[in-house]
């Protein structure tokens, strides 16, 4: 369980003293305080103590507590809130808290570090009534819960930050009524191409950026030298990463052309800026076996297909139970620009993918039992598919260990697990391992490719593997490999 930081606990135990608690009930006000804690780094906290306290004794009574209970974890929070001065009214920080709470337990059991019941040994594929982590969903482009979904029990009511996740750069007025019309027509543009969420969003950023950049300048005058401008001021004013600025230009291209419906016009005097060509961080066979060692029931799973299948983190976690044809051992991905590509299954992990599905299906029965409506799809599947959400075939093959309700039809939907869990449990396992190498979920990729290189496969053939549409950028991957690999030269007739 959570520990509480030495300085947090003194001063805790000094208000403890001074409010005259009783030193039978002090242990029960520390485990309030530990689970309160925990349920801040987990959850999107509004600013008011007050709202933080009332979502938190809600999810003490959705966890069954008694109304006494209840009433002293209130106190115990209170108490707490006397410990810090005016100007550190709010809870601790939430990544110091997930840190500290990763490092003592691990992150599955760090997710369930502050229920009072028993739960599940597995998480992540749990009962619905777990208490799961929320999810801000749209940060990736997979099927999207409706704008006004939040994530948690249906009787919490949304947090600060889902209020402000739902004021999205393309919904947001500003103070020009013609940019907000500008900015709708982008969001429409993009939506009607199916690009992903997280380019919506992007683009919608650099725009509203551009508009504050030029003090809300009439959208009809824009010409090329305000891009020129803007570009120029991002590069020596913000002194911005290079990939940064094309991102920007990109942004702010789609913009003219397909909202505005205009050209820079001649582009050469807008400056880009040369992308570097770095040369990726590979893992060998050895360090990602000791980084596997340390992870846990899913996030293990989860790094293994993507080194093994050299998928994406959201290809992986947006897997379904119809991607895996284990007949034929073929993973169907589908992956980035909706570009569908296969992959061979492991074989060595094929028993913990098939008692994964059967863990899923477990589930699934448990849900349709309760009458929950399924899980979320793509676009407009479900009208095409009615009953698709509730064939086991759409389930995830990791699916979230909470159900995400809709209110404006009161609907239970489960969703994916999502990709910030992952990104926290590789990073505690990368530390526990003591690699010496910048690890995050896409170096998997990267050394999925270099070790197929190593075993002299053909670039081409790995390529397809991954997706690339251009085997440029497959090349990368041969600064990672030695010439050693390369097969001496032979003429075609001795093959």
């Amino acid at each position: 369980m959570l520990l509480i930081p030495d300085d947090i606990l003194a001063q805790y135990i000094a208000v403890l003293n001074k409010r005259a608690i009783a030193v039978s009930r002090r242990e029960d006000y520390k485990k309030w305080l530990r689970y309160y804690l925990d349920f801040c780094a987990k959850h999107p906290v509004p600013d008011s103590k007050s709202e933080r306290v009332r979502l938190f004794v809600e999810k003490l009574r959705e966890k069954k507590q008694t109304v006494d209970q209840q009433k002293q974890a209130a106190h115990a929070v209170s108490l707490y809130f006397e410990t810090r001065n005016k100007a550190e009214t709010a809870p601790m920080p939430r990544e110091e808290v997930r840190t500290a709470s990763l490092q003592e337990v691990g992150p599955l059991q760090a997710q369930r570090a502050f229920e009072p019941g028993n739960a599940p040994e597995r998480a992540g594929v749990v009962s619905s009534t777990a208490i799961g982590n929320q999810t801000e969903i749209g940060a990736q482009s997979s099927p999207a819960p409706p704008d006004e979904v939040m994530q948690g029990q249906a009787s919490v009511s949304p947090p600060s930050k889902w209020r402000r996740f739902d004021e999205r750069p393309f919904q947001e007025k500003s103070e020009s009524p013609e940019w907000d019309a500008v900015i709708g027509a982008l969001a429409a543009e993009i939506k009607t191409r199916h690009y992903s969420r997280k380019t919506l969003k992007t683009y919608a950023l650099w725009s509203r950026q551009f508009q504050r950049f030029l003090r809300h300048k009439p959208p009809h005058e824009l010409t090329s030298a305000d891009v020129k401008e803007y570009l120029t001021y991002l590069a020596v004013k913000c002194r911005v990463a290079a990939s940064t600025q094309n991102q920007a230009f990109n942004s702010l291209l789609f913009l003219f052309r397909h909202a505005l419906k205009k050209d820079f016009g001649d582009m050469r005097d807008v400056p880009r800026a040369k992308k570097s060509h770095y040369i990726p961080v590979v893992l060998s066979r050895n360090e990602f076996e000791s980084i596997a060692k340390q992870l846990v029931y899913p996030y293990d799973l989860v790094v293994k297909l993507l080194y093994g299948c050299g998928l994406r983190l959201f290809e992986c976690l947006q897997l379904r139970v119809q991607c895996f044809n284990f007949d034929a051992g073929i993973l169907t991905v589908h992956g980035k620009g909706g570009k569908d590509r296969t992959v061979p299954i492991p074989e060595k992990i094929v028993p913990d993918l098939k008692r994964q599905l059967e863990s899923v299906a477990k589930l699934h029965g448990e849900d349709l039992n309760a009458g929950y409506a399924g899980v979320f799809l793509d676009d407009l599947l479900e009208k095409k598919y009615p009953k698709a959400a509730k064939e086991f075939i759409w389930q995830w093959f990791f699916p979230q260990k909470t159900l995400t309700p809709i209110p404006k039809t009161s609907e239970l939907r489960r969703y994916h697990l999502h990709e910030t869990h992952a990104q926290d449990a590789i990073k505690v396992a990368v530390r526990k391992a003591r690699i010496t190498k910048r690890v995050t979920s896409h170096i998997f990729r990267h050394s999925f490719a270099t070790h197929l290189l190593q075993a002299n496969y053909d670039i081409r053939t790995i390529q397809e593997m991954l997706g690339h549409a251009d085997v440029r950028t497959t090349m990368i991957y041969t600064h990672c490999v030695p010439s050693k690999t390369m097969k001496d030269r032979k003429s075609p007739l001795d093959f």
